[in-house]
């Protein structure tokens, strides 16, 4: 009888702790199905926020194209009724609104110079930034670092260190100083919404607020940021949304023309 009991116990043991065991399986089996599901609805959300951010520069751009030639046609017509225009005077309070626009525009570099340098068919970015291979592709991609899914804003062009980066169309540079991840950027503005910027760069050949064409050498690929190798990351941007740079790389060329610069050495 002592025997039976003492294997009805060891029974009754192995039994409670296989279903115990069983049990966690199940569970750690239902979290990671819930994570995995997390994280395709996050990829999606993901992609979901790029596309409409794509659909609001390209909204944008056709804006600003309606905007300019609607001021076209007022200025070609004239106004049809002087009374339907308003007052004549601006406010106090306009007049300092226009005062610091104008301002910060200067200051910037995007005042009224830039209409007179730069010609508007050297203003798309139409030339590869660096000449190098094409490692990093836009969009969806696991972090090299941290090993989760992550949006890539460019894309990534490797070159040696010291390999010169040429600004890809004529515009005023409107960044150029140290940012957390992207090391020494260089971001130029083009007009129309369209704005280019250059990352990881070892060196400034820029300053802010100068005019730069395209060609021009503004700095130096690097490993500045967080990068596990040298190289340049390129973005293209319309309205502030980043766009996919390589229907731009698709159709240019590396620039040819040596250009040798040691001025501005920041």
């Amino acid at each position: 009888m002592a025997l039976a009991l003492f294997g009805c116990f060891s029974l009754f043991g192995f039994v409670a702790s296989y279903a115990r065991m069983a049990w966690k399986v199940a569970n750690y089996n239902a979290l990671r199905r819930e994570a995995d599901q997390l994280r395709t609805r996050y990829q999606n959300l993901q992609k979901v926020v790029s596309q409409t951010n794509e659909q609001l520069a390209s909204l944008e751009i056709f804006a600003n194209e309606v905007q300019v030639a609607y001021g076209i046609k007022q200025k070609l017509e004239g106004p049809s009724d002087i009374s339907s225009e308003g007052k004549l005077a601006p406010t106090f309070a306009e007049s300092v609104a226009d005062y610091n626009y104008l301002r910060t525009a200067n200051n910037l570099g995007l005042g009224m110079r830039a209409y007179r340098h730069f010609q508007p068919e050297n203003s798309q970015p139409s030339i590869w930034p660096v000449d190098g291979r094409l490692m990093g592709a836009f969009g969806q991609r696991t972090d090299p670092f941290s090993g989760e899914g992550a949006f890539h804003a460019g894309v990534d062009i490797s070159a040696p260190t010291g390999t010169p980066v040429r600004a890809t169309a004529d515009g005023i540079v409107v960044f150029a100083q140290m940012e957390n991840g992207y090391g020494r950027l260089v971001k130029v503005n083009h007009g129309s919404g369209v704005q280019t910027c250059y990352a990881h760069l070892s060196r400034f050949y820029v300053q802010e607020g100068q005019d730069v064409r395209r060609g021009e050498v503004i700095g130096a690929v690097g490993t500045s940021g967080r990068v596990t190798a040298p190289h340049l990351h390129y973005e293209v941007r319309l309205g502030g949304a980043p766009v996919n740079p390589y229907r731009y790389l698709a159709k240019a060329t590396i620039f040819q023309q040596p250009v040798a610069r040691t001025d501005f050495p920041f």
